[in-house]
């Protein structure tokens, strides 16, 4: 059996005249966009020039919504009830659907955000109203969830299509959730590591915790920064590796 993977990054995270990241660079070498819908980064204008760039090349997009938070972009814990949580995410999701469908295109997935990902991840109510928000906007659009997290749990109870998400770029912890990136060990920045990490995950459906300790995942897309230092170097060198494994990149969906 051919192994595949979804290769996805965060997009769109400028506003106005200040850039975020290096999109039209890492495009060519990922299969899905998550691109930010107006909260924590981005705005009408960018959403629209990332999602036509993101269609130019064949990559399947996805909303990201966070937290209303541009200052701290998104990053920063809000305490946040979940009616205030589903209410966010379905006026992002439904501004990016609006700006999909005016490039002649549709949505294929949702991937909440920063803070409100984490914080969903350990909340098993604000978990059920990020999953409830994509099932009442569009029941087939596919949810990010960490792998092995309840949040994936909490959606495919609901009846969502769930991707279980793992990072090229992060490090975990023995319990299977990221390293907060308050923590010096947070990111993963060589690049020959990251690759190590990425094809036992894809392999292997393990992880190795900071604590050297091995833990269990399911990846199903695989997520790169696009605002990290060396963020497109990062994306061609794991594209590349994945070939030289014989591993399909596809966005999930596809055949």
């Amino acid at each position: 059996m051919t192994l595949s993977i979804d290769l996805n990054c965060d997009m769109g995270e400028g506003f106005g005249h200040w850039k975020m990241g290096c999109d039209n660079e890492i495009l060519p070498s990922v299969s899905s966009a998550n691109i930010a819908c107006g909260f924590h980064a981005g705005d009408p204008s960018t959403m629209r020039k990332t999602v036509k760039a993101a269609i130019a090349s064949g990559v399947a997009l996805g909303a990201h919504p966070g937290l209303p938070d541009l200052v701290g972009f998104g990053r920063r814990n809000m305490d946040i009830s979940p009616d205030s949580a589903y209410d966010i995410m379905v006026v992002q999701i439904g501004a990016l659907a609006a700006v999909a469908a005016s490039q002649g295109a549709r949505l294929r997935h949702v991937k909440a955000h920063g803070a409100l990902y984490n914080m969903a991840v350990n909340n098993k109510p604000l978990a059920q109203a990020l999953a409830q928000a994509v099932y009442d906007v569009d029941r087939s659009l596919i949810f990010f969830a960490l792998a092995s997290s309840q949040m994936a749990d909490v959606a495919r109870e609901l009846g969502l299509h769930v991707a279980e998400e793992v990072f090229a770029d992060r490090t975990y912890q023995r319990d299977g959730m990221l390293t907060p990136r308050s923590r010096p060990d947070a990111m993963i920045t060589d690049p020959q590591v990251s690759i190590q990490q990425v094809l036992r995950m894809i392999k292997e459906g393990r992880v190795r915790a900071t604590d050297g300790v091995d833990v269990p995942v399911n990846a199903d897309t695989l997520c790169i920064h696009g605002d990290q230092q060396g963020a497109v170097m990062f994306a061609q060198a794991i594209r590349q590796a994945l070939k030289a494994e014989h591993i399909a990149v596809q966005a999930l969906g596809d055949c």
